[in-house]
């Protein structure tokens, strides 16, 4: 149909041909972006902890996509790994190969850093970068290479998200005037972002993180944790949040109180995930959509 085809996500461990043969043929069919995960350029790291059968050729095919496509290659980055020397290392291949971008993921191995399925850890004796550390490994790793480089749970460098909104005083003056109170719930990465933005426009609501980095990865056990004496009578939680409307009022009203438990909007802002595609005007479109949405819901179910 001669339609511009993106593909996400490949780790290339699918690719067997040594001379890039199966990208050609993608690419002759219109493939035009590709997300990569890369993990490591060292073969042997490929082949022991990706369990890449074949790493040559998944290297070879991700340079026969650098070479007629947009590439935004991933690595999951587990300490001791394919950090350090070796990120360095393969950050340089990529640029010579001539990646658009590069999307690190900071490794989970506990609960409260998002795992779900109560199976943590994933690997004994690996200590996860915390998410302050990521951040400022993220920002090293994009001023030392000329590709767009992007981070999950924090951070985008050049767009200064998620929330680039903090850093716009004349846009948050612009949002809807918050006119009740209300409890926001959320992840230990956001809170304190959140805290900050919402102090400079309202005095009228408290952020409330609970023990889980990421708020879309909230569970109805991470809620039971709560102290109830930190919430008003209006609670907001993360519209993606992996609890039950039912279950979630349950657990906020065990005190006898009758709160009002409200699902918020899926999204306030845009992760590396998304940004490192973005342009920063896009970015802030988005962050003002799901503000002013979570604000008109604040005014009309808050106390």
């Amino acid at each position: 149909m001669d339609m511009p085809i993106q593909l996400n996500y490949t780790s290339g461990k699918g690719f067997d041909s040594e001379k890039g043969e199966e990208a050609e043929i993608l690419l002759k069919n219109n493939v035009s972006e590709v997300s990569y995960t890369v993990f490591s350029t060292n073969l042997d790291l490929r082949r022991e902890w990706m369990n890449d059968k074949t790493p040559e050729a998944s290297i070879e095919n991700l340079k026969r996509f650098c070479e007629s496509s947009d590439v935004y290659a991933a690595s999951v980055i587990i300490p001791g790994v394919n950090d350090g020397e070796d990120l360095y290392n393969t950050a340089s291949d990529l640029e010579e190969m001539g990646v658009k971008g590069l999307i690190l993921m900071r490794f989970a191995n506990n609960r409260e850093e998002g795992l779900i399925l109560r199976n943590d850890p994933i690997i004994e004796g690996i200590k996860p970068h915390s998410a302050e550390y990521f951040k400022e490994l993220v920002t090293e790793i994009d001023k030392n290479f000329s590709f767009r480089v992007t981070g999950t749970p924090l951070w985008d460098p050049q767009l200064k998200s998620p929330y680039s909104i903090r850093y716009e005083e004349e846009i948050l003056k612009k949002l809807p005037k918050i006119e009740k109170k209300a409890t926001i719930l959320t992840g230990r990465v956001s809170a304190p972002i959140l805290k900050d933005i919402f102090s400079k426009i309202t005095d009228k609501i408290n952020i409330l993180p609970v023990n889980k980095d990421i708020a879309c990865l909230i569970t109805i056990d991470d809620v039971r944790a709560i102290d109830l004496k930190d919430i008003k009578e209006t609670v907001i939680f993360p519209g993606r949040a992996f609890v039950h409307d039912k279950e979630i009022e349950e657990v906020l009203c065990r005190d006898g109180i009758g709160r009002l438990i409200i699902r918020g909007p899926d999204m306030l802002t845009a992760d590396g995930e998304a940004s490192i595609s973005m342009t920063k005007e896009e970015v802030l479109e988005e962050e003002i959509e799901g503000f002013s949405e979570l604000i008109q819901m604040i005014n009309f179910y808050g106390v």
